[in-house]
């Protein structure tokens, strides 16, 4: 059971650490635009030696932004319940730290994937279609990552809750 807690809590921390590094960072997305490498991020758009904010409210990096830091708050929550189950802190005996750990894991993981799908989806349509040489860059692809890191976090989770549960039915029998 510790091994599964320790495994998730590692994930989690690593998907943490990623989540606020690709939210912070600015390269997201990088193109050349008249023979200047151009890249953005969620919160501002940089041209060669000077970046901008995004001053218009557009709805897809709102979205984005919206769902990245929802998902590093139920991430972060998710960490400290986690870490709580591990050391065996007891000041909710009816409540089930591993399992509500492992559930709020799942829950980052699905919001940090509602942010990467929205990014995607709306850059492939409107860049895809308007310039020929753009990439998605590093912050988007450590987005992904976590992606995976938070999924796994979740899965080390409840196989420690399912362990833990086992021998209790068994016993109540």
């Amino acid at each position: 059971m510790y091994s599964f807690m320790g495994g998730g809590l590692f994930c989690a921390g690593m998907g943490n650490i990623l989540l606020i590094v690709s939210t912070a960072t600015d390269y997201w997305m990088q193109y050349r635009q008249s023979s200047n490498y151009m890249h953005q991020g969620l919160w501002r758009y940089c041209m060669p030696g000077k970046c901008f904010p995004h001053n218009d409210s557009i709805a897809h990096l709102d979205a984005t932004r919206a769902f990245m830091i929802l998902s590093l708050l139920a991430c972060f929550i998710g960490i400290i319940i986690g870490i709580m189950a591990f050391i065996h802190y007891s000041s909710f005996d009816r409540f089930d730290k591993t399992f509500a750990a492992g559930i709020l894991f799942f829950i980052s993981c699905f919001l940090v994937f509602l942010a990467m799908a929205v990014y995607t989806g709306v850059t492939i349509n409107y860049y895809g279609k308007r310039y020929g040489n753009w990439r998605f860059s590093w912050s988007y692809i450590i987005g992904w990552v976590s992606v995976v890191l938070t999924f796994f976090s979740g899965i080390f989770y409840m196989c420690a809750y399912r362990m833990h549960e086992c021998p209790r039915s068994a016993t109540s029998h």
